[in-house]
């Protein structure tokens, strides 16, 4: 999982390309009577994919990409020599697609009676509470079977509970539903959550009721609700035409693309499709498979072993899995921000979960904008000058009130707590005011 791909058709691509440019730099040799041919200008483009001019982004923002497109990919390796292959990486919910797969995933698997009776509640999450035990006890019943699924279309109280602990992290009465310690800029324990849901289900059957939610949500009209016990929540998807012809132009410009993505990854893998990536580029929470079935175990990252959500691509963890799983650096290290050879070129966020690695990026900082402070300081503060900040493509937020506290609450802590956010040379990021919105 995670290979860099072939470079076959880099290799295609750089061979078509030389020989454009040798068909196009080519002159006729100077006479008497002929002045000599002005010097040979860079062909017409002949070796850089476009952006399509039909899909609308915020100002200057598609002449910004194109410019690292051009600059990073074969517009610039016309031979198709890349020393180290260009990368780019982005997340998927609200980056590639307009709302939440996991979302649309697990509503899908409440109504339709797929989540299966744990032996114990406890045993989903190592952070549950005893309240949110007992609130899920209660409400799901103990009547069905261990590894029977839960009847959630009727049930409305289980259904409910789930929902309510997923969204909020709080019990139907409000009460905590996780609690303990954990690295907050490595995982969150509601996201680690879902993919715990699945546990007892065989990775075929999750791909299906994935691609069973793809296919009800990209049906339904802009705009839809549904409702899933007592809770409304989006009920419709749509991948961005503008970032689907991104990751397009960037294929064809030599560039490497992954998804990474804070959902079940047999989840993503069943979305990824869409926008041309398989299985290999795509990465999100790898549940531990046991007997054919899926655990609540989940693999870790660097020096952190498999565990149960201790690191999933949340934050920092997205780092580590883009530095594990791409670039091959195993350990203690992953964690750290790498040379610039081994770091991406291009990165594509739209909240607080993807800062570090759209950060990292080399050559373009893309940000959704959906009011997320850490990710908008980063973005409307643009230290380096590589930052493209757009609002959504479908449904843009209205300008934020007020400013973003990043002087003061920009940075999230691994403690949980909030402090300021600094620039690279230890400079406080000031407070920034919204003005990149819809």
């Amino acid at each position: 999982m995670g290979t860099t791909g072939s470079k076959r058709y880099a290799l295609a691509l750089g061979l078509a390309g030389a020989a454009t440019l040798s068909a196009l730099t080519a002159t006729a040799p100077a006479t008497a009577a002929t002045p000599a041919a002005a010097p040979a200008k860079t062909p017409a483009r002949a070796t850089c994919p476009q952006l399509s001019p039909h899909f609308t982004w915020y100002g200057h923002n598609r002449a910004e990409l194109q410019k690292m497109i051009d600059e990073r990919g074969l517009c610039s390796h016309p031979d198709g020599r890349f020393a180290h292959r260009p990368v780019a990486a982005f997340d998927w919910d609200n980056t590639v697609v307009k709302n939440d797969i996991s979302d649309a995933t697990l509503a899908w698997a409440l109504r339709h009676d797929k989540i299966l009776q744990p032996r114990s509640w406890r045993d989903t999450s190592p952070w549950l509470t005893p309240a949110a035990d007992r609130a899920l006890t209660k409400a799901c019943g103990t009547d069905v079977p261990a590894g029977r699924p839960l009847p959630t279309a009727e049930n409305t109280a289980c259904t409910d509970e789930i929902m309510e602990i997923r969204g909020e992290a709080k019990t139907m009465s409000g009460a905590e539903a996780f609690a303990g310690h954990w690295n907050h800029r490595r995982t969150v324990p509601e996201y680690a959550w879902v993919p715990q849901l699945f546990a007892g289900l065989r990775p075929a059957q999750l791909t299906s009721y994935a691609k069973k939610a793809r296919a009800e949500n990209l049906a339904a009209p802009v705009g839809t609700q549904q409702t899933v016990g007592t809770h409304k929540l989006a009920g419709y998807i749509r991948y961005y035409d503008q970032q689907k012809d991104l990751i397009r132009t960037l294929k064809a410009a030599g560039f490497d693309v992954y998804i990474v993505s804070a959902s079940a990854e047999t989840v993503a893998e069943a979305w990824s499709g869409g926008v041309g990536l398989d299985a290999a580029h795509t990465l999100g929470v790898r549940s531990m498979v046991h007997h054919g079935r899926f655990t609540t175990g989940i693999r870790g990252c660097g020096d952190v072993k498999d565990g149960h959500g201790e690191v999933i691509p949340y934050i920092d963890g997205k780092r580590c899995w883009i530095n594990q799983e791409i670039f091959k650096i195993k350990g203690a290290k992953a964690w750290r921000q790498q040379d610039p050879e081994h770091r991406i070129a291009l990165g594509g966020g739209d909240a607080d979960t993807d800062v570090t690695f759209v950060n990292d990026a080399t050559g373009a900082h893309l940000a959704i904008n959906r009011n997320k402070s850490e990710l908008m300081c980063r973005g409307l503060d643009n230290a380096d000058g590589r930052w493209v900040v757009n609002p959504m493509f479908i449904d843009p937020l209205p300008r934020k009130t007020g400013a973003y506290p990043c002087a003061t609450e920009g940075h999230n802590n691994p403690d949980g707590s909030f402090g300021p956010l600094r620039r690279p040379d230890g400079s406080v990021v000031p407070d920034q005011q919204d003005r990149i919105h819809g």
